[in-house]
């Protein structure tokens, strides 16, 4: 069951990815503004392609592909790069801040909401889980500034594929890796 979990999460973290590594390749070739025309579209490809495989389009593709056109459409009518780069702060933070809701609205966590399915977890363990989504992507956001503010164009383009991505994928095997010392042997805790 742990390994189902894994490998979803995987597959999804790699189709979540697509787009930057679009924005990541057309970079190179042509430049930030081609690069984020790019991103653009494969946000679109993106949403078309969870719409059709799925009847619908989850609430975090759709705010990020929201952000993604307004600060993509804001960088290229004012030719500034600022808008682009600043968009993974506000979308992590946005992430953060609804992971962070989601304890107090509802009864599951988005956690729960997203991994109930393959994964079972006493609630406890649900909101320690979240809780660690809601500390990931806050750091993510101000990595991201931190990366933008100290290092050149080309090292921000560079971490927001490789820098981004490998911590996001660090987060999943740790969580993957947290979730089965916690449950190996156990039932799943009530409380």
């Amino acid at each position: 069951m742990l390994r189902l979990a894994t490998a979803l999460i995987s597959m999804q973290i790699l189709v979540d990815f697509f787009p930057i590594v679009v924005f990541f390749v057309t970079y190179k070739l042509a430049g930030m503004f081609a690069a984020t025309g790019a991103l653009m579209a494969a946000m679109a490809v993106n949403i078309a392609i969870q719409w059709f495989r799925e009847g619908t389009v989850s609430k975090m593709l759709l705010v990020s592909g929201a952000l993604v056109g307004v600060f993509g459409g804001i960088t290229l009518v004012l030719r500034d790069p600022i808008f682009i780069q600043w968009k993974p702060t506000i979308v992590n933070w946005l992430f953060a801040g609804a992971f962070l809701g989601s304890r107090f609205i509802g009864e599951k966590t988005l956690t729960e909401r997203m991994m109930g399915e393959a994964v079972e977890l006493g609630q406890a363990m649900w909101r320690q889980l979240n809780l660690m989504w809601v500390g990931n992507f806050l750091f993510l956001g101000i990595a991201n500034l931190y990366v933008l503010y100290n290092f050149d164009e080309a090292t921000w383009v560079n971490f927001k594929l490789f820098g981004m991505l490998g911590l996001t994928l660090v987060m999943a095997l740790g969580q993957a890796l947290w979730i089965a010392v916690r449950t190996s042997g156990q039932q799943p805790e009530e409380s």
